[in-house]
């Protein structure tokens, strides 16, 4: 049968984390809740299939034992995973591995990102980059915790879009939402955590000398941004990044729009609004906070009503 996978996903509780993803509907535990992992098989926290034939499966067993569902993908482990971010204060400063040096020394994927801002606070601000023009002047400025001439900070707005390779220094900052695209890895390395302390009283682990081998030099080079509209009648479609690991789209729907499916799979998250989804005419309701995959075996859907999404589909 053609037909999507709705996920219910794994809250992750963090330092920085606050309460406005009750915003999306979810079951908060705390009032420290940073992350949900929407669209998820890494192993620290994985999706369950909540419809259909595969109810109850967990998509990274999904993934091994149905891979017809995903265009018989050889990707070992499932590629992507998909994030909705609470930062209620910065994050710490960091910067992830590619593959090569993720796989040797972490045995994982290396993590290349994007991000979507859904919401931010007037005066908000990311670290995007960094003002090292070589590998020793980057070391010692961090010897010497030099971080208002080194981090370069980026003043942030709803709507706002950011790709983040790996290798780029980067911190997201207080009272900021964000839609995260990345691949399926949970390596970073710290390089700077404003000195707090966790609920054991204790600092957080830094990682100065992965930090040092893995971050561009030189580090104020990130890239521009890109994008291409295509307008319709009940529709914009935005392409926000086409990279090596994945394609990233925002889909403004008011009305209705029929799509046509461009990669093996896709993986949609709803920001805001109401509406419904169409399938060889079955219908299913979608609102703001739901996430779903759009398998391989669907080669058309229509959606309607008023709807912001995120949508995305491994390079």
């Amino acid at each position: 049968m053609k037909e999507p996978l709705f996920l219910n996903s794994v809250l992750q509780e963090k330092i920085w984390g606050g309460d406005h993803l009750k915003e999306f509907g979810y079951d908060l535990p705390s009032d420290k809740v940073g992350e949900y992992w929407a669209i998820s098989a890494h192993p620290h926290g994985v999706s369950t299939i909540a419809n259909g034939e595969f109810k109850g499966q967990k998509l990274d067993q999904l993934y091994a034992s149905h891979r017809e569902l995903f265009g018989d993908s050889k990707k070992e482990v499932f590629p992507l995973l998909t994030k909705i971010l609470d930062a209620n204060d910065w994050l710490s400063v960091q910067v992830h591995p590619d593959d090569e040096y993720g796989q040797k020394h972490e045995g994982e994927l290396g993590k290349t990102e994007c991000w979507y801002i859904i919401s931010a606070e007037p005066g908000a601000e990311i670290i995007y980059g960094h003002n090292a023009k070589s590998r020793e002047e980057l070391a010692e400025m961090i010897k010497s915790g030099d971080w208002d001439h080194l981090l370069r900070k980026v003043k942030v707005k709803t709507g706002d879009f950011f790709h983040v390779p790996s290798g780029t220094m980067h911190a997201i900052g207080a009272g900021i939402v964000i839609l995260e695209t990345q691949q399926s890895s949970d390596t970073t390395y710290r390089v700077y955590d404003f000195d707090r302390k966790n609920d054991q009283g204790n600092l957080r682990e830094l990682h100065i000398q992965q930090s040092i081998d893995v971050l561009n030099i030189p580090g104020d080079k990130v890239p521009e941004n890109q994008f291409k509209t295509e307008k319709f009648a009940d529709a914009k479609i935005t392409t926000l990044v086409k990279s090596n690991f994945f394609d990233v789209y925002k889909w403004q729907i008011h009305g209705d729009h029929e799509f046509t499916k461009v990669a093996d799979y896709t993986l949609v998250s709803v920001l805001d609004g109401q509406g419904k989804l169409t399938i060889d005419g079955n219908e299913y309701p979608v609102e703001k906070g739901a996430h779903f995959i759009l398998p391989s075996n669907i080669e058309k859907w229509n959606l309607s009503g008023q709807l912001e999404i995120i949508a995305s589909n491994p390079a």
